[in-house]
Formats: C-alpha cells, structure tokens, sequence
C-alpha cells in the first residue's frame, strides 16, 4: 500500500530496541516501553506559509530521528505499525 502524508506530517516506523540490557538479562514485553526512535517512511509536501508558498519539511525519507514520547497516530500498515506525527513532534535528526 503506498500512503502519501499531507501537509507537514510525517509516517513513521518505530525502530524496534534491544530484548537484552548490557548486563544480559533479558526484558519481557511487558516491561518494555516503546522506544522515541524511529525511520523517517514518509513525509508531506510540506506546511503552508501565510504567504501561500509551501514551507519544506526539515527532515526526509529515510532519516533517523527521536521524536516524543506521546506524538502522532499510530496505525498498522500491511501488518506492520507505523505513526503518523507532525514534524513539531520530531526532536532531533541523527545519523
């Protein structure tokens, strides 16, 4: 399914963190938080400025980046779950 965000959201893929910590005990499911890291999927053309040109979105596919820990919508796509954010949920970019 190819889904085109509008505006300036932003689709998401979680990026999955480590079953173990680095003392090697391994941390159930349950206990586990959902990690603020992510891969850019998709982005919008960008936000509207109030003179009616498009602002560009500061990040792109396929970037890295932290987001909050609250932000967007998640929803599942083919089986496997993305969220759709703002990129004013996104607070950092990092290689």
């Amino acid at each position: 399914m190819k889904i085109r965000p509008l505006n300036d959201r932003v689709l998401v893929l979680r990026v999955e963190e480590e079953k173990k910590t680095s003392g090697g005990i391994i941390i159930p499911d349950t206990a586990k938080e959902k990690p603020q890291e992510g891969k850019v999927a998709a982005t919008g053309p960008g936000k509207m400025g109030d003179d009616g040109k498009r602002i560009p979105l500061e990040v792109k596919t396929g970037d890295r980046i932290l987001f909050a820990k609250y932000a967007g919508t998640e929803i599942k796509i083919d089986g496997v779950e993305h969220i759709f954010m703002k990129q004013d949920d996104i607070l950092a970019v990092y290689a």
